[in-house]
């Protein structure tokens, strides 16, 4: 059997489903969508070189990589590789030849340190391992059972604070940019990441095609957008894809409000299992999830390589 790794055809609609499905079977508790892995081949910044890879062996993809450069990072030479290959694929190669097929298209471009996500379970850390790469931070991948769970009741806000959707910002989505800028820029990770460029965000992440506006839940305070909880959705399944709050309105519990009210949402328009994600080091955030209800499914862990 011979494995080859080459670039996804993003104008094949056939091999954008199989690249989707070999994702969802190697990391399930993702939200995976043709339309979402369409949009980032097509959609991300030049400045990132990004590339999504295939492994493939007799016509059939066993695993897929996404890597790039963190164009948004105010450090350089950022590069992140993610690799996966289906579970019941493994031991065929695929997973090294993804690897050095990255790596060699990263250093290209001017990569000096690379990221990657690895599952917490024995055999991808000691595949990470083997390829050079230290471990370093960790994060959790939650899930809910939302048809079934108990969520906290609504509850009216507080006064001076009012609660729309993204859906309401559809002829000025600036000020939820500005929100989510300045959110990002606090989340804990390896890498920082700023948004500074309003029309790459538009294109990335207000026309991504998973974002639900309508559940998308915005707490403005005295007018201000203060909180937000970012929805994602696809089938009957609902993602949170970012949670925060403007640091002037931290402790106030205003991002819980917000993503209750999300989640009451989503349950009403019918939607049955409900993820997020996130660090292991965010407790806030764990606390927050843990007291809706969420479980954690599974850990990856951040693995580093400097490139000499």
């Amino acid at each position: 059997m011979t494995v080859i790794v080459r670039d996804l055809r993003p104008e094949d609609p056939a091999d954008v489903e199989n690249f989707t499905h070999a994702r969802h079977l190697a990391l399930p508790f993702v939200l995976w969508a043709p339309a979402a892995v369409l949009h980032r081949a097509l959609h991300t910044h030049p400045d990132a070189h990004y590339r999504s890879l295939v492994a493939e062996a007799d016509g059939e993809v066993i695993g897929t990589a996404q890597l790039g450069l963190a164009h948004d990072s105010p450090e350089p030479g950022h590069g992140y590789l993610n690799i996966y290959v289906r579970p019941d694929r493994t031991g065929r190669g695929a997973g090294a030849l993804l690897v050095r097929t990255a790596e060699d298209h990263l250093a290209a471009h001017g990569a000096t340190k690379l990221f990657s996500w690895v599952l917490d379970e024995p055999r991808s850390r000691a595949f990470a391992e083997r390829h050079g790469y230290r471990p370093s931070r960790s994060a959790h991948f939650l899930g809910l059972d939302l048809a079934n769970a108990t969520l906290p009741p609504l509850q009216i806000p507080p006064p001076g604070v009012e609660l729309r959707t993204a859906a309401d910002f559809a002829d000025d989505p600036r000020p939820f940019f500005e929100l989510d800028a300045e959110t990002t820029v606090d989340e804990p990770s390896d890498v920082d990441t700023e948004f500074t460029d309003y029309g790459l965000w538009i294109e990335e992440n207000w026309k991504h095609p998973l974002l639900d506006h309508a559940l998308t839940t915005i707490a403005l305070v005295d007018g201000r957008p203060a909180a937000f909880s970012a929805a994602h959705t696809h089938g009957s399944r609902y993602a949170t894809a970012m949670t925060g709050t403007a640091r002037a309105f931290r402790g106030r519990g205003l991002a819980k409000l917000a993503k209750n009210v999300s989640l009451h949402r989503a349950r009403a328009a019918g939607y049955t299992e409900a993820l997020t994600g996130n660090d292991a080091g965010n407790e806030p955030m764990l606390a927050i999830n843990k007291w809706f209800g969420y479980e954690i499914r599974a850990t990856e862990v951040r693995h580093v390589r400097e490139l000499t």
